[in-house]
Formats: structure tokens, C-alpha cells, sequence
């Protein structure tokens, strides 16, 4: 069991996963600031109730399920004050950019359980087991959000080309 609450080991989990936690939540909420809101209120509950982990892939999982349910929260609030959120900045060639944000909009418009997949899959690199270690599903569930939502994204994607 790894122990928390020490101050290395509050900076080894900050600097350690940030940077993946900030692509998560910026890939549901179009807002940096919304993402960086996300992500510190991860910790903050991270801190608050000091759970205590098996290891450190539970320790990741934890703070992934956390940050994507936070991320989703403000998702809600945002349509419910019918609040635009802002798009995260590109910094990609022209061409390439303009495809990358038609995929990442794409994206974003999925539901939440195909979103966090995909995500997961193809922006963070994880293997269809990883993903479903760290969001508590069985492998099958995962294959089928991955299938699913990969269709949705053609049928979007084919609609705007039209």
C-alpha cells in the first residue's frame, strides 16, 4: 500500500500525472482554465480523503475516474447556463490543425463513456486492458465504447465533409 500525505509524495503525484490529466480534461471541456480547474479539484479530493492505494496504477485510476467525473461536472454546468466553452488553443500547422479540431470537436461531442475511452486509447496511448484497469470495466465493455464510439466519430465526421 502506498501511503499518502507527505509533501513528496504530493509532488511526485502532482508532477508525475498533470500532464496527462490536464490532455483528459481539456479533451471533454474545450477550456484550458475549465481543464486546469479539473484537474486541481482532483487533487484537492485527492488530499481531502487520502485514500489509501493498493499501488500505483490504483493511485492512477483513481485520479483519472476523478478528474473525468470533475470534467463532466462542469461539462453539465456549462450546457445548463448555456455557457459556450472556449476552444483550447492549436498549435499545429494549418492544415493539420483544422483536422485535429474537427476530430477533437468530433470527440468532445461523443457521449461520456465513448469520449473517455477513445481518449484514453488513442491520445494517452493505453492498451484496451489498461483502459479498462483504470475505469473499473470489463475488457469487453472497453472493445465495445472503443467500437461504438469510433463509428459515431466516422458518421459525425462524414457529415460535416458533406
Amino acid at each position: 500500500m502506498v501511503p499518502f500525505g507527505t509533501d513528496e509524495t504530493i509532488s511526485r503525484v502532482v508532477e508525475a500525472y498533470s500532464p496527462m490529466l490536464l490532455r483528459l480534461a481539456a479533451a471533454r471541456l474545450q477550456s484550458a482554465a475549465d481543464a486546469e480547474d479539473a484537474v486541481q479539484e482532483a487533487f484537492l479530493r485527492l488530499l481531502t480523503a487520502a485514500p489509501v492505494f493498493r499501488d500505483a496504477e490504483h493511485e492512477k485510476a483513481w485520479l483519472i475516474r476523478t478528474t473525468l467525473h470533475r470534467a463532466s461536472d462542469l461539462r453539465r454546468q456549462a450546457e445548463r447556463r448555456n455557457v459556450p466553452l472556449e476552444d483550447v488553443s492549436e498549435s499545429a500547422g494549418e492544415g493539420t490543425a483544422e483536422r485535429g479540431r474537427a476530430v477533437r470537436e468530433a470527440v468532445q461531442a461523443l457521449p461520456e463513456k465513448y469520449a473517455s475511452v477513445i481518449h484514453l486509447y488513442y491520445y494517452e496511448g493505453y492498451s484496451m486492458k489498461e483502459i479498462a484497469r483504470l475505469l473499473g470495466l470489463p475488457a469487453p465493455t472497453v472493445g465495445t465504447r472503443l467500437a461504438r464510439g469510433r463509428e459515431r466519430l466516422r458518421q459525425m465526421l462524414k457529415e460535416e465533409c458533406l
